[in-house]
């Protein structure tokens, strides 16, 4: 079966006829791990959908410290703001995993958005998301210390409550990343998450670091961002 725009999790709501006489437009591509697929600044205005594997939106300081944005999974997509506003790309994009990936025109994606209201408010809900996230972390990384930042990060990182209240993050987060995700060096967050394995905050079992106690992380945030 060849590949189509029909197949995107995002375009589903779409008749298939509509979108079939766009694939032509559409471009597929296939990237490895660590391979860089967009640069920062770069001029082009392609929205880009995972189709399997994830990617890792990050930008990076004039001194060279990388900040991690966002990891994408298969079915989200990434590269919209530029097809929106035709500005350089804000942010680097790289392959985390073996990745499959549909690379669509900004000008054909805004027409398509402009055939269908129904994408288009989805749009909006989406990016008003991201912007209500955003607002989050900035105020964490304005107002938090590195410990209050680690915290918030491990909470949003965490899957749903077990039936003993423990939430597991999985695959266990390596601590560069941790700290390249909240802004910080990798030490200081390495000897925090040695503490709080000490504490019995935090354990780690195989293919997974568990919060044990994830109410005492929510409340310490909340506590912090209060003061």
């Amino acid at each position: 079966m060849s590949e189509s725009l029909a197949s995107i999790e995002f375009f589903r709501t779409l008749p298939a006829d509509r979108l079939r006489r766009h694939d032509a437009r559409a471009l597929w591509l296939s990237a490895e791990p660590g391979q860089l697929i967009l640069n920062f600044d770069d001029p082009s205005d392609d929205v880009f959908f995972v189709l399997s594997g994830s990617v890792r939106i990050a930008v990076r300081t004039p001194g060279g410290r990388e900040l991690i944005l966002q990891d994408v999974p298969a079915g989200g997509f990434f590269g919209e703001m530029a097809a929106i506003d035709g500005a350089s790309r804000s942010a680097s994009v790289t392959a985390l995993h073996r990745s499959r990936v549909c690379r669509v025109p900004g000008a054909l994606f805004m027409t398509i958005l402009a055939e269908s209201p129904a994408l288009s408010r989805r749009m909006m809900q989406l990016l008003t998301a991201r912007i209500r996230e955003a607002n989050s972390r900035m105020l964490e990384l304005t107002s938090l210390d590195i410990r209050h930042r680690l915290y918030a990060d491990l909470l949003r990182a965490a899957g749903p409550p077990a039936a003993d209240g423990s939430r597991s993050i999985s695959p266990p987060p390596v601590q560069q990343i941790l700290a390249q995700r909240i802004g910080a060096r990798r030490e200081p967050v390495s000897r925090e998450i040695a503490r709080l394995l000490r504490e019995g905050v935090l354990a780690r079992s195989r293919g997974a670091l568990i919060i044990l106690r994830p109410m005492l992380l929510k409340e310490a945030v909340a506590a912090r961002l209060a003061a």
